[in-house]
Formats: structure tokens, C-alpha cells, sequence
């Protein structure tokens, strides 16, 4: 049997490691576990496309620009038009094979939208670097963290978030949250939601757990981003950010557990698993 995996990708044509990345992570996977894999990608936002119903497992992607202004977009009507397939399909007592789906950073935050789980707000300042994420009770019992430390260290790119969590309508619909931003107590801002259970067979990361540190390495090495970081943070800063990339400990051990314990539940799913 093959584990038939759908990646939508919300890019929408801007350069990016995250589809590499991505893509890496499957292959070993497969490699590593002997199990055959398929996957197919799709343009969400440059040319409308969505996958069916006939995949095993679904990874939506990050991608620039506002997760509030394109809202009732053609794109994001096909987005949406999907996820709601896929909900039902999950919800249907009949379907006894469920199709999980990981929902990362721009895809996060309209899913969090699409609930009203909490607010999506533009953030004062770009996040960007290798920051502590930490799991609150309970969200260290997560499979998909499992192999974690608490906290772990995660890529974090965005300039929108999720903050203010609607606690009744997270009841209302079974959804947890898992881990929040380093709490800050002497700094007065609310900590971002870094990840949340949607149901059981959904699950999304603020963060970019795909990331690895070859790829990001090269972006900060960039004369412009270097400058960028330099300018808003100062050289240790982003020397910091390199040291850390670099770190066995850090994203490169972030990046071996989140999606391949994802990939994993698919299998066990499919009872593709290796025994």
C-alpha cells in the first residue's frame, strides 16, 4: 500500500524553504520507515486548486500576507470548501478511516479565523528568529510533540498572530490549546497560541516545524536579511539566531519529530505503520 499525501500550498509564488523542507521531511520518512509515499502539491492562492477527498493525509502550508484580508477570496472559498469535506468526512461515524491534516503558521491563523477559536491580529513587530516554545498542561501530551522537550526551539516567522483565546468556543468544538510563546510576566503582551488541536484528527503550528537549519542559515546569511536582523535587533542577536540554528537540540531536532510523528499517525491510521 502507499500513503497518499495532498500539500496545499499557500506561497502563493513567493521563494520559500518551506516547500523544500517539506518535501525532505516526507522523503525520509519514507525512506526511514520503509514505507511508500505519494504526494501531490497544489497552488492554493495563484491558481485556486485543492485536493479531494482520495488522500490519506493533508499538510497546508505558510505563506505571506494577511490571513484577514483574504477573507472571501476566490482562493480561500476553494480553500474552505475543502476543509469542510475533509471535517465531515472526519466527523462521519461511516468513515471508519479518518484523513488527518497539520495546518502550519498562515494556514494556522485562518483556520483559527474560520472557528473564531481567538483573535488574529497584525503583530507591532515582524517575529522572526529560533524562539522557546512552551507546552501548557496537557500539551506535552500531544503525539504529535511527542519526542520533545519543554520547552523545544521553533523557527518563527510571521507578522500576524493569534492571541486572546475564546475559551467557550474551543469547548464547543473539543479543540485544545497546546503551547504558547515564552511567558513574559514583566512584559505586558498577551503570549501568542503557538498550537492547537482542532479535533482529533486535526492539529496546526503557529511556528514552522518543517523548518531546518541549512535553509534558514542561508536566508540570514543574506546580506539583506543579515542587515535587517542587525538593524532591528543588533549583531548578537543574530549571531544568536545562527548559534541556534546550528544547535542539534534546537530546530534541527524540532524538525525530526513534529511532522514525522504527524506522518506516523497517518500510517498508524492507514495500519501502514511498520510493527
Amino acid at each position: 500500500m502507499t500513503l497518499r499525501i495532498a500539500i496545499l500550498d499557500l506561497y502563493e509564488g513567493f521563494a520559500n524553504q518551506g516547500m523544500r523542507c517539506i518535501r525532505e521531511i516526507i522523503e525520509e520518512f519514507s525512506s526511514v520507515q520503509g514505507i511508500k509515499i505519494h504526494y501531490d502539491e497544489f497552488d492554493v492562492r495563484l491558481k485556486n486548486q485543492v485536493p479531494d477527498l482520495n488522500y490519506d493525509a493533508y499538510i497546508s502550508t505558510g505563506g505571506p500576507g494577511s490571513p484577514l484580508d483574504s477573507e472571501g477570496s476566490d482562493w480561500e472559498k476553494a480553500y474552505f470548501s475543502w476543509f469542510t469535506q475533509l471535517e465531515t468526512w472526519n466527523r462521519n461515524p461511516e468513515n471508519k478511516v479518518k484523513k488527518p491534516a497539520f495546518f502550519i503558521c498562515h494556514s494556522f491563523q485562518l483556520v483559527c479565523r474560520h472557528y473564531g477559536l481567538a483573535q488574529v491580529a497584525k503583530r507591532k513587530s515582524t517575529s522572526f528568529g529560533v524562539f522557546p516554545v512552551h507546552a501548557i498542561p496537557g500539551g506535552d501530551r500531544e503525539l504529535v510533540f511527542k519526542g520533545l522537550k519543554n520547552p523545544f526551539y521553533a523557527v518563527d516567522s510571521r507578522d500576524y498572530q493569534v492571541v486572546q483565546p475564546n475559551h467557550s468556543r474551543l469547548r464547543e468544538l473539543g479543540a485544545k490549546i497546546l503551547c504558547i510563546e515564552k511567558d513574559r510576566p514583566h512584559v505586558p503582551l498577551e503570549r501568542a497560541i503557538m498550537a492547537i488541536r482542532f479535533n482529533p484528527w486535526m492539529v496546526g503550528t503557529q511556528f514552522h516545524p518543517e523548518a531546518d537549519g541549512i535553509g534558514m542559515s542561508m536566508y540570514l546569511q543574506s546580506d539583506e536579511k543579515k542587515q535587517t536582523v542587525i538593524d532591528a535587533h543588533g549583531l548578537e542577536k543574530w549571531q544568536d539566531m545562527i548559534k541556534h540554528l546550528n544547535d542539534p537540540d534546537k530546530i534541527m531536532f524540532t524538525q525530526k519529530q513534529i511532522l514525522p510523528n504527524f506522518l506516523l499517525q497517518a500510517c498508524e491510521v492507514q495500519e501502514l505503520a511498520p510493527v
